[in-house]
């Protein structure tokens, strides 16, 4: 069997056409046609049905069409992944993230990998909804939650758990909430809440409290609720990552240190594919190890060490007490 008359066949299958087949190659129609008809003959079976107007598969032609062409496509991808190992990796990644894919580190994440490797173009699309990665031609993902489509291969970075944060200013005319069911007492911030009240599930750590909480601003988009939350509008529960620079700043402080709201999974996630191009694989295993680890770190910082919170001596009051005057405290400080 002559194999150069394999990609011929393919190519008429493709076009539908001999003429067409031909102009594509760059060879005389008679030359497809001579290909065609000795690679049946080689096969024994007649491989088109061809008729004045239409040009068609036959049930063995079909057959043994999709066994070749995914055959040519192993071949065409090995010699890819072989060029692609032996050269300065380059061309276009595409990524689809979720909106706040930023906070969670993912802009400095992609940053430092095209610094590392200039010839690849990292093309990012934000999107709120769920991306189909193989019809849409995306290479990567970046998402939060459950995923539907068990095909395709995640890799997990984090976790998005939520603090409670609330400014400066909300606590120093509400006082700091001392225990989970104070909350209750609280003006909060809600995402997604329904007529301005909200069951949250809080992870204590002696376990789960379900407290009823209600605000007067409520929101269906977090970088919404994060920026209320800053204004002094209440107590909100949010990812530390989406909140980190606002803590850093000051402007919103971790309260009820130690307890956290239950959130979603954060995955690097890429289509299932027996072919994944060496540039996606590097930019894959560089987002799961930066982004595990910037996310694991803030996460930490703000659930269990006490960074950016207010100190042990914090004199805030509880809700529902008030404040001694500044000159009482003073006094008993020197007393001590």
């Amino acid at each position: 069997m002559d194999y150069n008359d394999i990609p011929v066949f393919i190519r008429v299958v493709e076009t539908s056409s001999f003429t067409k087949a031909a102009a594509a190659l760059g060879v005389q129609k008679s030359s497809v046609s001579r290909s065609v008809v000795r690679l049946e003959t080689e096969l024994g079976v007649r491989l088109l049905q061809r008729t004045t107007r239409n040009l068609g598969l036959t049930d063995a032609g079909q057959t043994f069409y999709e066994r070749v062409r995914g055959a040519l496509n192993g071949f065409d991808e090995a010699a890819t992944t072989v060029r692609e190992l032996g050269s300065e990796p380059r061309g276009t990644i595409r990524v689809t993230s979720m909106p706040g894919g930023a906070a969670f580190g993912l802009a400095e994440a992609i940053t430092s990998f095209t610094r590392q490797y200039p010839s690849i173009l990292i093309d990012v699309e934000v999107s709120a909804r769920i991306v189909d990665l193989v019809s849409e031609g995306f290479d990567l993902a970046l998402r939060a939650g459950r995923l539907a489509d068990s095909s395709l291969i995640a890799k997990k970075v984090g976790t998005t758990d939520l603090v409670l944060l609330a400014a400066p200013s909300y606590l120093k005319r509400n006082g700091r909430p001392r225990t989970v069911r104070e909350l209750e007492k609280h003006e909060c911030v809600i995402f997604r809440g329904r007529s301005g009240h909200a069951s949250w599930e809080v992870r204590t750590p002696d376990g789960e409290d379900i407290v009823d909480v209600r605000g007067t601003v409520n929101a269906n988009e977090a970088d919404f609720v994060l920026s209320a939350a800053i204004a002094g509008a209440g107590v909100a529960a949010l990812p530390p990552q989406l909140a980190r620079e606002a803590i850093a700043r000051g402007e919103l402080e971790v309260v009820l240190q130690g307890n956290h709201l239950k959130g979603a999974d954060l995955h690097v996630v890429l289509p299932s594919s027996t072919f994944v191009p060496a540039r996606v694989m590097l930019l894959r295993d560089h987002l799961v190890r930066e982004l595990s680890a910037l996310n694991e770190a803030v996460h930490r910082r703000c659930t269990e060490d006490g960074h950016n919170i207010r100190p042990a001596n914090d004199r805030t009051p509880a809700a529902g007490t008030t404040a001694q005057p500044k000159r009482r405290r003073q006094r008993l400080a020197n007393h001590r």
